[in-house]
């Protein structure tokens, strides 16, 4: 028997992300992982959607709430791994072994900048990445988690 899938979003943010708003704004632009979820929230209540935000500098902690994501029956996992994008074949594992979707989340363009930061592990598992809009991205990617629970 299958659980129904729920209407949480899980919004998963890596290393350096808690330092967002003061941490190379040139790049990662003025506003804080607390502005982001606010803009989450609205536009999470405008779907009907549930947010739930986190963040945490340590690799096995995202590999084990995208694990809870899929035993929670959440419907869906916006991730911005950071760094760990480019290194942890781990979060590629994690990501291929859920069955919820995971969309991938940068606020700058990777391709753009360093050579080394060309290659996304979780982009090769996740099911969309939406980059490059700043703070923006998220609620751009919360979209297209809320076409993926409608089908379309």
């Amino acid at each position: 028997m299958s659980i129904p899938i729920t209407n949480t979003v899980y919004v998963l943010n890596g290393p350096n992300l808690n330092l967002l708003g003061t941490r190379e704004p040139e790049i990662y632009g003025s506003d804080t992982l607390d502005d982001i979820a606010g803009m989450l929230e609205d536009r999470g209540r405008e779907l009907g959607l549930e947010i739930d935000m986190r963040q945490t500098n340590h690799e096995g902690m995202l590999v084990d709430w995208l694990h809870e994501a899929q035993a929670e029956s959440a419907m869906a996992v916006l991730l911005n791994a950071a760094a760990y994008t480019h290194t942890s074949i781990s979060l590629l594992d994690a990501v291929r072994a859920i069955r919820t979707p995971v969309i991938e989340v940068h606020l700058s363009d990777p391709s753009t900048r360093e050579d080394f930061r060309h290659i996304s592990y979780v982009g090769m598992a996740a099911h969309e990445t939406v980059q490059g809009l700043g703070a923006r991205s998220y609620v751009v990617a919360l979209d297209v988690a809320a076409r993926l629970q409608n089908g379309t």
